[in-house]
């Protein structure tokens, strides 16, 4: 299985920070507001994919958030078996242990998305209830990725491409009180469209909805950053118990292992108060 994995730059400065193991891929001089989802559509909608090859598409700041080298990322990526769909990168794993979600965790660094998201997921899954999807969805670390740090064969980016594009149609036509809320700023520095943080989100979706779809290799997320910004950076050990309950819960579907996540995730909350 060959691999291509492109990494993102919008200007000299932020070429500059481009790892030379990467393929450069230029989006300077294009439109800011979608980000990385700019050049990524641009990339899908003119360049055939090929059927033999798994895709990438980084942003400059990958190193900055995951602390890996190209190095690292392609030693990986050969020596993951070819039935692998889906290889995920994701930093944050006390964002991904602590949190129910993608979602909630959205709602958390970003108050008031949740009805945006909600609505944007009732477009893309059209028969099931968004409010069920995003209250109610367990993630672990597993499903979770963010920042689009993923490298997927072809058939999953047109799957994924499918549904973000509706997000990019409902956003683009600027009519309605969604499309107004897609592309309005959210509480992030600098100012970023509410639009980014939804599509952003759809990867790990389609990974929770579809799981016998899609055969997923991970690199191990607690060797990456956790993001100290989450409960002062403190319950490190615990972080570490509550994805794994969240793991049990879903492999297993017993409910008590979900119980013991939601309680222990309250404890950590409640010391950190009383602190």
């Amino acid at each position: 299985m060959n691999h291509a994995v492109h990494q993102i730059y919008y200007s000299s400065q932020t070429r500059a920070m481009l790892d030379p193991g990467f393929i450069p891929l230029d989006n300077s001089g294009q439109r800011p507001d979608w980000y990385e989802y700019g050049p990524i559509r641009r990339f899908l909608l003119t360049h055939p994919l090929a059927p033999d090859t798994r895709y990438g598409f980084l942003s400059p700041k990958f190193a900055e958030k995951t602390g890996l080298t190209s190095a690292q990322v392609n030693a990986f990526l050969d020596s993951t078996p070819d039935d692998v769909d889906v290889v995920t990168f994701s930093p944050y794993f006390s964002n991904a242990a602590f949190f129910k979600n993608v979602f909630e965790q959205a709602e958390f660094w970003h108050p008031g998305i949740m009805h945006t998201i909600g609505d944007a997921i009732a477009m893309v899954a059209p028969g099931m209830n968004a409010n069920t999807l995003t209250h109610g969805m367990l993630m672990s670390s597993m499903q979770t990725v963010y920042c689009n740090y993923f490298v997927a064969k072809p058939r999953f980016w047109r799957r994924w491409f499918e549904l973000c594009e509706v997000i990019f149609r409902c956003a683009e036509s600027g009519r309605g009180e969604l499309a107004q809320r897609l592309n309005a700023p959210t509480q992030y520095v600098p100012p970023t469209p509410a639009k980014i943080f939804v599509i952003e989100r759809i990867v790990s979706l389609l990974l929770s909805l579809e799981p016998s779809n899609w055969k997923v290799r991970n690199y191990n997320p607690i060797k990456l950053p956790a993001d100290n910004n989450l409960l002062n950076g403190k319950f490190r050990d615990e972080m570490v118990t509550l994805d794994a309950l969240k793991q049990a819960a879903l492999s297993t579907t017993f409910h008590d292992y979900y119980v013991k996540y939601i309680d222990l995730r309250g404890q950590m909350i409640e010391r950190l108060q009383q602190a």
